[in-house]
């Protein structure tokens, strides 16, 4: 009997071949596991780090088994491709701030057009350049961004909820149907404002069309009026006031609806409709 114990035969753990299948095989031991997860082929392993990287030859991996990253060796590399590699690099860690910055640029200066194109539809045209063409480019490029701003800002102050509370309060009792009274109670205290969320998309739509809108209105119904800034303002505030009395009266009615809604009994079949779905049940049964 030899005194040297005999080696234990290689196996890889990803084709699960043996050292006597393949006797020119390339083995190797990359982490500290032993026994029969120990040693693995190098074109194996090579293959399976491929899938694991998914094209990032430069991260690491791991064992699965025992968690030992591997060290993986490259060969060198000349200084051109070395210069390369490094540019990349700084390109790839670059470009998420770039791309923010160009974002947050586009929005500014879109911002900034917008601002400009409302001045002049508010003061009108030829008096909007006359006034941007004398002020402070500083004053511009700070306050035409704020307009679209202050617009949705303006946008997203929802006075007739408030309102709609108030009339909740003091007014509905008396509006009620008789005996729905003592159920208002089950209307929240927000009423339907409650389940109204506030939409992104029309929340910026409605606040950046809204210039365009007081001027239609404001043309409309102050013809009289010869400045088209105050024409423009007058028109502006009618359509909110207009526009806020309907709303508040459409979600009043809705919560006069959900104060008074009632649950109903379940219908009750008659007899006829009974003996008529019994002697169907009996036919299906003899079918089968």
């Amino acid at each position: 009997m030899s005194l040297t114990e005999e080696k234990p035969e290689k196996h890889c753990w990803v084709c699960f071949a043996s050292e006597r299948d393949d006797l020119n095989a390339d083995w190797v031991s990359p982490c500290r596991c032993k026994g029969s997860t120990k040693w693995i082929h190098q074109l194996c392993l090579q293959r399976w780090l491929d899938e694991k990287q998914k094209g990032n030859g430069g991260g690491a991996v791991s064992c699965p088994q025992c968690g030992t990253e591997y060290h993986i060796s490259f060969p060198k590399m000349g200084p051109l491709v070395f210069l390369l590699q490094q540019v990349d690099r700084a390109l790839s860690r670059i470009s998420p701030f770039a791309a923010v910055g160009v974002m947050v640029g586009t929005i500014y200066w879109s911002a900034v057009t917008y601002g400009a194109v409302t001045v002049m539809q508010v003061v009108g045209h030829k008096k909007g350049l006359y006034l941007m063409e004398r002020a402070d480019p500083l004053f511009l490029l700070m306050g035409l961004p704020t307009i679209p701003v202050l617009l949705v800002l303006g946008k997203m102050i929802r006075w007739e909820d408030h309102v709609v509370r108030l009339l909740q309060r003091y007014s509905y009792r008396g509006k009620l149907p008789p005996g729905a009274s003592r159920y208002l109670s089950r209307v929240p205290a927000e009423g339907i404002a409650a389940g109204d969320h506030l939409s992104v998309s029309r929340t910026l739509c409605g606040a950046l069309i809204f210039p365009s809108i007081a001027s239609v209105v404001g043309r409309l119904l102050f013809v009289r009026m010869p400045p088209n800034l105050q024409r423009t303002l007058l028109g502006g505030m009618a359509f909110v006031l207009i526009k806020g009395v309907l709303k508040v009266y459409f979600k009043q009615q809705q919560c006069v609806i959900q104060a008074s809604r009632n649950i109903l009994n379940y219908p009750e079949r008659s007899a006829d409709e009974s003996n008529e779905s019994e002697d169907e049940d009996t036919e299906d049964s003899g079918n089968e």
